[in-house]
């Protein structure tokens, strides 16, 4: 075979059925490729982080971690409607209704579009009132909104291309995805040595080598998309909203993207709790966030598989295939989160050391390490089922209860705890495992009791 047919096979076809087989083998077929994915698209911001830390300054160290909130109350409204045009596809590729696939593939590139350009136009223009509301130390907030401003002006790359990774994913394919994440990543660190150590670009520098580096993945999903000879296969005279498809993505879609939206913009409030202990603090915190985002990784890519194999397999209506994927999932994740929590409590200062070597910045990025880690198997349990749930179609009931545990629990945690018992960083800190606790709690007892497979969405 030459290499024109290698190439055009390869953009061609890797979608997998996961209705059959092995189900241990096929979630971790499906996980590793988009935990290694996940792991190389943390390095977008993560590498920003230590370039700033090592070769800009404490203060620019300390704006690109500040605005991590911001970046996510946005970009996590999305992911939760690109969630819905996920689940959508799943369901219809395991009932193997091809044209409701193509049909949902369609419209969700179109939300997609117009979505990119309201949310660059509110990333822009709400910049400086967000870092206001942060309580953001004036030494650093010049160069937040500078970093702030040019990632919003090209966000449009990072939806597009987590769009169609959804899209990917939903038939099975994690691999595709993952190999454009190696490159994109890649070029986001020669981009950002590049930019900052020849160009002395500074802060400035990070964020063009970031939206350049997630317009080189966009452009080759959507390669991939518009090549491809199964179901998802993209028209372009075909692109345009379907209404019907549309109301389900929503249906799927909306609880989801609020609940990841309103919860990131509850870490407004509690970056503000941290914010009010120094610029060290800060610090701190923000190599710990950078840690803290690998470690859910795991669960995280487990979680998706388990929303992609749970979609597909109730679109067949195998309910109980469902149900042993839900419990395959949860054992993988749980094993993993372990197995990682140990070397992360012991080789804590070095880990916080590689983003910021100023002494007070370890130290308490090393308190916040310590302090957390052995609470992460509580998230494998939140995690796994609401991503289930949302396979299932069932996406209002993991809001509600993420809602309920991460925002008003969490706010009046922190709240009663700083007025009326102690106004610590280690009280603030807490505030998560609290959250986590009740989370997961109030999840199991939701999937234990309720009838969940009933929302299936295909007819």
């Amino acid at each position: 075979m030459d290499k024109a047919a290698s190439l055009k096979k390869y953009f061609s076809r890797r979608d997998v059925d996961m209705t059959h087989g092995n189900v241990y083998g096929l979630l971790i077929r499906f996980a590793v490729p988009l935990l290694l994915g996940n792991l190389f698209q943390q390095l977008y911001n993560t590498v920003d982080t230590w370039v700033v830390g090592n070769y800009v300054g404490k203060e620019a160290f300390s704006a690109v971690g500040t605005v991590t909130p911001i970046l996510n109350m946005l970009i996590g409204f999305f992911m939760g409607l690109s969630t819905g045009a996920g689940v959508v596809i799943s369901q219809y590729y395991g009932a193997k209704q091809e044209e409701k696939v193509s049909d949902t593939v369609h419209t969700a590139l179109v939300m997609t579009a117009i979505l990119g350009v309201l949310f660059t136009a509110i990333g822009v223009g709400m910049t400086p009132l967000m870092l206001r509301f942060m309580k953001t130390p004036t030494e650093v907030f010049s160069e937040a909104r500078t970093y702030l401003t040019i990632y919003f002006s090209g966000i449009f790359g990072l939806m597009l291309y987590n769009m169609g990774a959804g899209i990917l994913r939903a038939v099975g394919d994690s691999q595709r995805p993952f190999y454009f994440l190696v490159l994109s990543a890649s070029l986001n660190i020669v981009l950002d040595l590049l930019f900052v150590l020849a160009f002395h670009m500074g802060v400035a520098g990070v964020a063009y080598a970031t939206i350049l580096s997630q317009g080189i993945s966009a452009l080759l999903v959507m390669i991939v998309l518009v090549r491809a000879d199964n179901w998802c296969k993209v028209h372009l005279r075909k692109l345009k909203l379907h209404w019907a498809v549309l109301k389900k993505i929503v249906r799927v879609g909306i609880p989801a993207a609020i609940q990841m939206a309103i919860t990131a913009f509850s870490n407004v409030f509690v970056q503000s709790y941290i914010n009010f202990f120094g610029a060290d603090c800060m610090g701190g915190w923000t190599a710990y966030a950078k840690i803290d985002a690998f470690l859910f990784l795991p669960m995280q890519s487990v979680s998706m598989g388990a929303t992609t194999f749970v979609g597909q397999n109730l679109g067949m209506n195998d309910v109980p295939r469902a149900r042993q994927g839900v419990g395959a999932a949860l054992k993988i994740s749980a094993l993993i989160t372990v197995c990682l929590m140990a070397p992360v409590v012991a080789f804590a200062p070095h880990l916080v050391r590689f983003f910021n070597d100023t002494p007070e910045v370890v130290r308490f990025g090393t308190l916040f390490l310590r302090l957390m880690s052995p609470f992460y198997v509580l998230c494998c349990v939140n995690q796994i089922l609401a991503g289930s749930l949302r396979g299932a179609g069932d996406s209002r009931a993991p809001m509600f209860i993420m809602l309920f545990s991460f925002v008003l629990f969490r706010q009046i945690y922190l709240y009663l705890m700083t007025h009326f018992v102690a106004n610590t960083i280690v009280v603030v800190a807490l505030g998560y495992p609290a959250g986590w606790l009740v989370c997961s709690t109030v999840t199991y007892l939701y999937f234990r009791f309720a009838h969940w497979e009933k929302h299936r969405i295909v007819e």
